[in-house]
């Protein structure tokens, strides 16, 4: 499909000449902060405290929805790969909707309709789902507000869809009775757009404020060879040249507006923010648990790796997984596509079963799972990801006191399956087996969750007779799912429990002793 110059760019709307003066406005220093028990310094900030409903809550989904599930290809990447000649998006691009100076990114907003988004059914998806918080990205590397911003022109509230996504899902999560997530990735906008074939748009006034930052693509630096970038167009670690204030006060304030509107139970920040100099971080985690605290609410704040002092909030590991149980509380983020964060029109969905073992094995250690869903750019929500959202909330119906308000025992679990450690490793281990255990506990019950159908016999090396158990001697044992009582009994191998042929999931099964 190609469009004209004159259609693509002639919808964003009058006065947009003045985008630079307004965005050099717009970047100023924010009003002055609110006070409370926290400093903007990490000794204050890492006195804050993660609060119980996240610790029991286990379970939250956020979806990442933008201009980037328009074209749906290749992933939420596709606004930076675009640019890159040789990247299969640059050549769909191309071939779909013309030369890059006849239709851009900033194209795609008059394509993000959403009009059948409905935040309410959504929430009740998710919360049947059986997720305990939910909320949008809302704002990715693209520079493109879900949000009805008064600091940036380019946000769904002003252009796309019309509509204040966050506002809406935050009214629709609180009606529930669900705790309200935000996420934020748009430091990756620093260098974003750097190729030099985003010149049309990044050098034109009339869309500066949208491919930030200005002072990246026209900044004073030697000219160097783009193609060879591997994997983008920018230097992950360090910047060349590092963020400008005025993008780093831009990246501060875009927060507080959310966090002054919408009051987010979660925070969430993806990772490359540790760019963002400490005085910005510390200024609005301050400002965040301040306003937080005056106002009543617990909150929580995920980061990656290094982004923020250990212990200011809590450590999110990226599509990963730990190998033994942790001492702290700490999150999981993984998408439900193996490609992709958003929507594509040729996805690639995990299965139920899977989602549901990686949630068990993470909760068994310690920690949260988040997953992460991409509705289409009409605001539906493809059926593929209905019916395993369906299939979870189902399991979670009948299981989930094995999950919701457990702590881990002093084991974490059995089994011949090992789990690769870090960040972005969960899609490369291999699947679980009914040979694999993980325990979870209460004051008055231990829950052994089987990854699988371990047939009519079922052996538990980790509890022995003499294993210290948490409500004292085993007197019961019972299939979560099933009225009647289990027969077991002490072998010099452990505890061996008979096991009905007919039970409530192939995927995993829960029995409660106590």
């Amino acid at each position: 499909m190609n469009v004209s110059r004159r259609t693509a760019l002639g919808w964003i709307g009058a006065g947009s000449a003045a985008a630079l003066t307004q965005v050099a406005s717009l970047c100023q220093p924010a009003s002055p902060r609110a006070t409370g028990p926290y400093e903007p310094q990490w000794d204050s900030l890492q006195q804050h405290e993660c609060p119980d409903w996240f610790r029991d809550a286990k379970f939250g989904i956020y979806f990442h929805w933008g201009l980037y599930s328009v074209p749906a290809f290749g992933s939420e990447w596709y606004p930076h790969w675009m640019y890159l000649p040789g990247r299969p998006e640059y050549d769909h691009h191309i071939a779909t909707y013309g030369p890059l100076d006849k239709f851009g990114y900033k194209d795609f907003a008059r394509q993000f309709t959403a009009e059948h988004f409905d935040a309410d059914a959504w929430v009740t998806l998710f919360r049947e789902s059986g997720a305990r918080y939910v909320g949008p990205v809302a704002e990715h590397a693209d520079g493109f507000s879900m949000w009805a911003s008064e600091i940036n022109r380019w946000n769904a509230n002003r252009m796309g869809p019309r509509r204040d996504i966050v506002g809406e899902m935050e009214q629709a999560v609180r009606k529930q009775g669900l705790k309200f997530y935000a996420s934020f990735h748009h430091q990756w906008l620093w260098g974003w757009y750097s190729s030099p074939l985003a010149a049309a748009d990044i050098y034109n006034p009339r869309f500066a404020d949208l491919y930030w930052p200005q002072e990246y693509a026209w900044g004073s630096r030697p000219p160097r060879d783009y193609s060879q970038d591997v994997p983008g167009a920018f230097n992950y670690a360090h910047p060349d040249p590092p963020p400008s204030e005025k993008f780093c006060e831009m990246w501060c304030n875009k927060v507080i507006e959310v966090i002054d509107r919408y009051h987010p139970d979660v925070l969430y920040f993806d990772s490359r923010t540790f760019i963002i100099p400490e005085k910005y971080r510390m200024k609005m985690l301050a400002h965040y648990y301040n306003t937080s605290h005056l106002a009543g609410r617990e909150v929580a704040m995920t980061y990656k790796a290094n982004d923020f002092a250990r212990g200011s909030g809590l450590l999110d590991f990226e599509a990963g997984q730990l190998a033994e149980k942790a001492s702290f509380v700490w999150q999981t983020d993984d998408k439900m596509d193996w490609d992709s964060w958003a929507y594509l029109k040729t996805p690639n969905y995990k299965s139920a079963g899977r989602i549901l073992h990686q949630l068990i094995d993470i909760v068994s250690k310690n920690g949260n799972l988040l997953l992460d869903v991409g509705p289409r750019p009409d605001g539906t929500i493809p059926e593929q990801v209905v019916s395993r959202l369906r299939a979870i909330g189902a399991w979670l119906n009948i299981n989930g006191e094995a999950i919701y308000a457990t702590r881990s025992w002093e084991r974490f679990g059995e089994g011949p399956t090992r789990v690769k450690e870090g960040m972005n490793v969960a899609d490369h281990n291999t699947d679980f087996t009914a040979q694999d255990l993980r325990f979870t506990t209460t004051g008055n019950s231990l829950y052994v969750q089987v990854l699988g159908d371990p047939g009519t016999q079922l052996l538990v090396k980790s509890i022995r007779r003499d294993t210290p158990l948490p409500f004292g001697l085993l007197k019961k044992a019972q299939m979560l799912g099933r009225a009647e009582s289990l027969e077991w009994d002490w072998s010099t191998d452990g505890l061996v429990i008979q096991l009905p042929d007919q039970k409530p999931s192939e995927d995993a099964i829960v029995i409660r002793l106590s």
